[in-house]
């Protein structure tokens, strides 16, 4: 039998943490788990279980990407809990200044994030914005129009805020509002076609994405955002409220969990791909509220979250996905 050397012309390398960026073929032996490693090749999207964060928490929210994120936020009934993923392990670092859930959340890094609205204790709607510089958060310009269960999209110095209630606690009225965050101050700019909270976004200030929601029910209606005005297009297959989603634009995005109905949490996975939607690889475990990373659809993280319905709770689950196409790290066992 031939060995790993002569077909790939190089030994099984001994590497205390994975390589960054592997080829397709490479194998490597993790000095710190004691396993052995190799990078294949995936033609559909998968979710794979990462280590969880150290606080359970739903009505969260998250920055970043797979090999730095940022968890933040969270209930019930308000948490200022910040949790640093490395792209192996969770650690607490320095709390939000003030304890919410239901926040909105951007940022592309785990050094640079943004934290707005959500519901103080006991139950207010909350207009705080607060900057993430890597260490600390600081309290930064309020939004014009104090909500809560609404999403963003962007970075920490150019943000969405769309969507969300006004009430207190999640209660109508429910809002179509949008504003923009140069940096500094937020600007209010044009409303969604349809007014809803509960829902899902990802994209950037000139090419976003809002996704499902609650208006009076779940809805599926998706609208696009181009920089100036918000278009509806193609409805996600699932009506559901309280999904994650991740995308660098509004044309290549994944969305995934939430719940369909009162009673249970669903994991199921659309990829949106322009023009329509299409169901792949769902959660191991169907969660609502959940925390999402910015960056990139082909690599996100899904955190925390409720498993939903009467008896539901909140979570410390954490999973990957792997977009269609995109190289995937597995573990070699002895089964």
């Amino acid at each position: 039998m031939a060995t790993y050397k002569e077909i790939r012309g190089t030994q099984i390398e001994a590497v205390a943490t994975d390589p960054s960026n592997p080829v397709e073929g490479q194998v490597w032996y993790n000095t710190t788990s004691n396993v052995l490693k190799g990078q294949a090749a995936t033609s559909a999207g998968t979710w794979a279980t990462v280590n969880s964060v150290n606080t359970a928490k739903d009505q969260t929210s998250g920055a970043g990407t797979t090999a730095g994120a940022l968890n933040f936020s969270g209930g019930p009934p308000g948490q200022a809990v910040t949790e640093l993923y490395n792209g192996t392990n969770w650690t607490e670092v320095n709390d939000l200044n003030s304890a919410r859930r239901a926040t909105g959340g951007s940022g592309a890094s785990s050094t640079a994030a943004l934290c707005f609205g959500g519901i103080t204790p006991p139950n207010a709607a909350a207009d705080l914005t607060e900057n993430w510089n890597g260490t600390n958060w600081t309290a930064v310009n309020t939004m014009n129009t104090a909500r809560n269960f609404a999403k963003g999209t962007g970075t920490n110095t150019a943000a969405l805020v769309f969507g969300g209630s006004t009430g207190s606690g999640g209660n109508p009225p429910i809002t179509a509002n949008t504003e923009q965050w140069n940096g500094t101050n937020w600007t209010e700019v044009n409303d969604l076609n349809t007014a809803r909270n509960n829902n899902a976004g990802a994209g950037t200030t000139s090419s976003g994405i809002n996704i499902g929601g609650y208006v009076s029910d779940r809805v599926a209606n998706v609208e696009l955002w181009n920089g100036t005005n918000w278009t509806e297009t193609t409805d996600i297959n699932s009506a559901r409220l309280g999904m994650g989603a991740s995308g660098a634009t509004n044309t290549v995005v994944v969305g995934y969990g939430g719940s369909e109905n009162s009673s249970s949490a669903t994991g199921k996975t659309e990829v949106w791909n322009g023009s329509s939607w299409t169901e792949q690889g769902d959660l191991s475990t169907g969660r609502q509220y959940i925390g999402s990373t910015k960056g990139s659809y082909t690599s996100a993280l899904a955190m925390s979250g409720s498993t939903g319905g009467p008896l539901g709770s909140s979570q410390t689950a954490v999973e990957e996905w792997t977009g269609a196409g995109a190289g995937q790290t597995r573990t070699f066992t002895d089964s």
